[in-house]
């Protein structure tokens, strides 16, 4: 019995992992495809964020032996707090704070994975934008399989068919954006001439200037350590934008959201400034 019970739970670690291939493949090729030649590097960059899950599941599992590192305990205390303007948009404080939490861990994973690859293969903003959604893709690959094998699991294949389509399409791509985005901010803090950095400094958007302000962001910080701060910040709250959109059910916004993503990461890999080689980090 034990044995047959086994051989399930295998079966069904194999069916979620060729379930979670599907959409990483398609997605990977469709940003990939520019840069064929680095073929090592991509493997390696996935792999990268394939295991910056394995502190994030170590962290969890720590839980029922150390509940006081458990964050998400604190911010239940919030419950009661709402935020909002109107009935639709009233919001429990601590889903804001626990999905800003979620996305400041898991786009911190994610970007340790592309410092790792800080190499000299980076020669373009442009790269580095890739790149870091090599590093997604990895991550998203593992959390797609955790998630359709638990579906799979206890509640069946039959069940399975929603929520294989919605993080296809919807979930991998998040990811895809989030850290894309992130890897616009990562290219330019390596690669920006001083004339793009002294326009960038004078057309800071107001939200960007006030985290600037209050995060004592000032001129004696270097350039490099400011835009990859302020891309982790973007793409952390966007992370969790896109998270309680999915906890209070508002599924009419996901696709906007998403496709505005998809509109900005496409102009991101099109912008003159990075497309430009400069054959070596300044």
């Amino acid at each position: 019995m034990e044995h047959l019970i086994g051989t399930t739970k295998t079966a069904i670690i194999i069916a979620a992992s060729v379930l979670s291939f599907v959409p990483i493949f398609l997605w990977g090729y469709h940003f990939y495809k520019k840069h064929p030649e680095k073929q090592a590097y991509v493997v390696i960059t996935f792999l990268a964020g394939a295991l910056s899950v394995v502190p994030l599941l170590v962290y969890k599992f720590l839980w029922a032996y150390f509940p006081w590192i458990n964050a998400f305990l604190w911010t239940r205390n919030l419950h009661a707090d709402i935020l909002g303007f109107s009935t639709f948009s009233l919001v429990p404080i601590s889903i804001i704070a626990t999905f800003m939490l979620v996305g400041v861990i898991e786009e911190t994973s994610k970007m340790v994975s592309v410092r790792l690859m800080d190499v000299k293969i980076f020669k373009s903003i442009d790269d580095v934008i890739e790149f870091a959604i090599i590093a997604a893709l990895g991550f998203a690959f593992i959390e797609n399989i955790i998630y359709f094998y638990n579906i799979i699991n206890v509640r069946g294949f039959e069940q399975l068919l929603f929520p294989f389509v919605f993080r296809s399409l919807f979930s991998t791509f998040a990811h895809v954006m989030f850290s894309g985005i992130f890897g616009y901010f990562y290219g330019v803090a390596h690669f920006a001439n001083q004339e793009l950095r002294d326009e960038m400094q004078k057309n800071r958007h107001p939200i960007i200037k006030f985290f600037h302000k209050h995060f004592h962001l000032k001129r004696s910080v270097l350039f490099k350590d400011e835009k990859i701060l302020e891309g982790l910040i973007i793409a952390s709250v966007l992370h969790a934008f896109f998270n309680i959109f999915l906890e209070m059910e508002w599924s009419f916004l996901i696709i906007p959201f998403l496709f505005a993503g998809y509109s900005m990461l496409n102009y991101l890999l099109h912008k003159k400034e990075c497309l430009k080689e400069y054959g070596k980090i300044v």
